[in-house]
């Protein structure tokens, strides 16, 4: 007798198995990609330091938690950002910047390139301060001298390269230019006193503000109301407004600091309003978007951020509250964003930065302490910490496909694997 049905049998039940075991290997690893993000830039995909990533770890102890590799950058402050398995630094070292590509999942170095720049140490270690940012296939670097470098980020080769001083005739700061590239479209923005736009392709000039403002410390950020896109920059004049086409400015929220020191990135909330704040004494402050015109809600002196970013979850902010960088008697705050009402202080963090994740806090405290607290407003809850890095831990910490990363201003990096 001839078994003519049990061979299709046999394929059509593999067949089906083999197209069951691949939708549900289509859907593990589609939910993985879900909940992993590339942080291409300064302050993370969407320049506010939030992630969307929801599946990484925080019920570690000290002991558990996993350091996967450490590598040194050279001294600064740059943040690090992380596409497609590159990760992306700067540093300083005996009179050069150096620009780094590493494997993201290794440490290994694939490519750096070095040029000659001033360190600019003033009160601090000094070092670049801006962030490389990752579009396609190429990355944007600004120096503390103005040296602005388009890289290619597979091999580190220059593709162009400007100098802000020689083609704005714009003076360096008194800390240097520290803002972060900007992509929006064909054009990289950058603050370097007036507000201007690159073409990325080639470092033709695009744009710039006719006023020449006193350079800020912080980055410009782009937000859309009512199907209307908008810059916001902070300098050392005020909060700016202006067209992303033209560099019209539309209106000047006048800022002015002790030291002109305006040195954290506009925060734009999703009802419209954009919130600012500096150390030193000076305060916060919530502003509405009106037809491109600039309306105070409230000023106060409950939040004054120094170097980093108050971090949004639903209608409260999180930050380090400063009259300047004072150690340990920083404390951590969190405000009602509505109102600028203070919630609850924590002491003890220092002058630290923070980044959230769903409902979880990422905080780096400024002696190297790794902390990821509940973003509540009833309390301070610590879920897990632990020391990651000795020395100056100013620089924001990035969450990039289940790993942590962060700084210190010497430049040891280290990668914290919360998979």
């Amino acid at each position: 007798m001839k078994l003519k049905v049990s061979q299709p049998l046999f394929i059509s039940s593999f067949s089906k198995l083999s197209l069951s075991m691949s939708f549900a290997l289509l859907i593990f690893f589609s939910n993985s990609l879900t909940h992993a993000e590339d942080w291409p830039q300064f302050l993370g995909p969407d320049r506010n330091g939030i992630s969307k990533e929801t599946k990484w770890r925080s019920n570690w102890s000290e002991k558990d938690v996993k350091i996967s590799w450490k590598a040194e950058v050279g001294i600064g402050f740059s943040s690090m950002s992380v596409k497609d398995g590159r990760f992306f630094t700067m540093g300083h070292r005996a009179g050069n910047d150096l620009v780094y590509c590493l494997n993201a999942e290794t440490g290994k170095e694939i490519w750096k390139y070095k040029y000659k720049c001033k360190i600019v140490d003033n009160l601090h270690e000094g070092g670049p301060a801006a962030t490389p940012t990752i579009d396609g296939d190429r990355v944007y670097t600004l120096s503390k001298e103005g040296h602005i470098f388009c890289f290619n980020a597979k091999n580190g080769d220059v593709i162009w390269e400007k100098y802000i001083p020689k083609f704005l005739k714009a003076k360096m700061p008194e800390w240097g230019f520290s803002a972060s590239a900007l992509v929006l479209g064909d054009k990289v923005i950058f603050d370097g006193g007036p507000l201007f736009a690159l073409n990325k392709k080639d470092g033709s000039l695009i744009w710039k503000t006719k006023k020449k403002y006193t350079c800020g410390y912080g980055s410009a950020i782009y937000f859309k109301q009512d199907k209307q896109g908008t810059l916001a920059c902070l300098n050392n004049d005020g909060l700016i407004l202006a067209d992303p086409n033209t560099g019209k400015v539309h209106d000047l929220y006048t800022w002015p600091t002790q030291y002109q020191t305006n040195s954290t990135t506009p925060l734009f909330l999703n009802d419209g309003t954009i919130f600012i704040s500096t150390a030193y004494n000076k305060g916060c402050a919530l502003l509405k978007v009106k037809n491109n015109k600039l309306v105070r809600k409230y000023e106060n002196r409950n939040m004054r951020n120094h170097m980093n970013n108050s971090i949004p979850y639903k209608d409260y902010l999180f930050g380090y509250d400063g009259k300047a960088h004072r150690g340990s008697r920083v404390p951590f705050v969190c405000i009602n964003r509505k109102t600028g009402e203070v919630m609850w202080k924590k002491m003890g963090m220092g002058c630290g930065s923070v980044i959230r994740a769903g409902d979880r806090l990422i905080l780096f405290s400024d002696k190297g302490e790794l902390v990821i607290a509940k973003a509540s407003e009833k309390e301070f809850k610590e879920l897990a910490r632990k020391h990651i890095i000795y020395g100056r831990t100013w620089t924001s910490p990035i969450l990039a496909n289940g790993r942590i990363y962060v700084r210190n201003a010497r430049g040891n990096v280290a990668c914290v694997d919360v998979r």
